[in-house]
């Protein structure tokens, strides 16, 4: 599979949620729901499968950097490298 057919899959994954999203009223966030015979809120819900999704993000990211290896480029800041990072964010003479 390459990357734009990975990326469309991708897109046409989240349009679904947010779709569903969309449809919802201020009022039904509050609304019980049973998932696996346990009650939540409709927002507890989708804060539960937001929690979901970013576990398999992070498998897929394990999985992208093992096969990557020594070519892989951290997502963030590179280990070792918050102090410079903070600096260049927060200088001292305050020029940020």
């Amino acid at each position: 599979m390459d990357g734009v057919t990975l990326m469309k899959l991708w897109d046409d994954g989240w349009q679904v949620f947010l779709d569903a999203l969309d449809h919802l009223s201020p009022d039904d966030l509050t609304r019980p729901l049973t998932i696996r015979g346990e009650t939540h809120t409709v927002l507890e819900a989708i804060q539960r499968q937001v929690a979901h999704y970013s576990g398999h993000v992070y498998q897929l990211i394990l999985l992208v950097k093992t096969l990557r290896g020594p070519q892989w480029r951290t997502l963030s800041i590179a280990r070792g490298g918050s102090a410079a990072y903070n600096a260049a964010l927060w200088p001292p003479d305050g020029t940020a």
